[in-house]
């Protein structure tokens, strides 16, 4: 299915998906025994970064409060949220490249790292093995990782990590050039990651952008924000059991 490019289109979905998700919770339609979607974690960023863990390769500006998560990054920086997750899950948030002449405003990089777990800590948790910050740090990594508008906003890729240095394997359907599938400056995009058995997806604004169907998925692990040498600004984090 091919990127809608109106800007237009892409905000009237966010304003229906965050008006239904909404009325969902406020309604009570969505109920566990009915097995839909359960929501099992959120941030709406008012508390600080008591459930993120920072792996920051320069000093940078990272805060939440106000709503708002605020990356504001020289260098790479991934935010792991704490607690694990086991599939099928959905991970949901808003999320916008900053423009606004500082120096870091680079419009790149709004990049995710989910169902990640790492083979050198004992237990495989990523939260064990602590790591630099810098890009390379993360290839021992099996996870399932995206990164869209990087190679300041040239590539749009996603890629399924295998555990091995320097391999990151990319098929050609994940590898977007296309200029609908860049980052649109000060435009707030809604990300929804999937992992629910082998369909792995990433969605933007509830159109699909990469699809995988993975024989042996990974279906445990953790989410991680990520970016490189860019301003990004996030809000309503939300995690979702998509069945009981």
């Amino acid at each position: 299915m091919p990127l809608r490019s109106s800007h237009q289109n892409r905000r009237a979905f966010l304003a229906h998906s965050t008006g239904a998700v909404g009325a969902m919770l406020v309604s009570g339609c969505v109920h566990p025994s009915e097995g839909g979607p359960r929501l099992i974690h959120k941030d709406d960023f008012r508390q600080g970064l008591g459930q993120w863990l920072v792996e920051a390769e320069r000093p940078g500006l990272v805060s939440a409060s106000g709503g708002v998560l605020d990356i504001d990054v020289p260098a790479g920086v991934t935010l792991w949220f704490r607690p694990e997750l086991t599939g099928p899950v959905a991970i949901e948030y808003e999320v916008t490249a900053v423009s606004e002449g500082g120096p870091n405003d680079e419009v790149s990089d709004i990049n995710a790292f989910w169902m990640a777990s790492d083979p050198r800590a004992p237990s495989s948790n990523v939260l064990d093995h602590p790591r630099s910050g810098a890009f390379a740090d993360y290839d021992r990594l099996r996870t399932y990782y995206a990164g869209i508008g990087g190679n300041r906003n040239t590539t749009s890729r996603f890629r399924r990590y295998v555990g091995r240095d320097a391999e990151r394997p990319l098929l050609p359907e994940h590898d977007l050039s296309a200029a609908e599938a860049m980052i649109v400056p000060n435009l707030p995009y809604r990300i929804r990651l999937v992992a629910d058995g082998s369909r792995i997806e990433l969605l933007r604004d509830g159109e699909p952008m990469f699809r995988l169907t993975d024989p042996d998925p990974y279906t445990q692990g953790h989410f991680g924000l990520r970016t490189t040498k860019s301003h990004l600004r996030v809000r309503d984090f939300q995690v979702w059991a998509l069945r009981n």
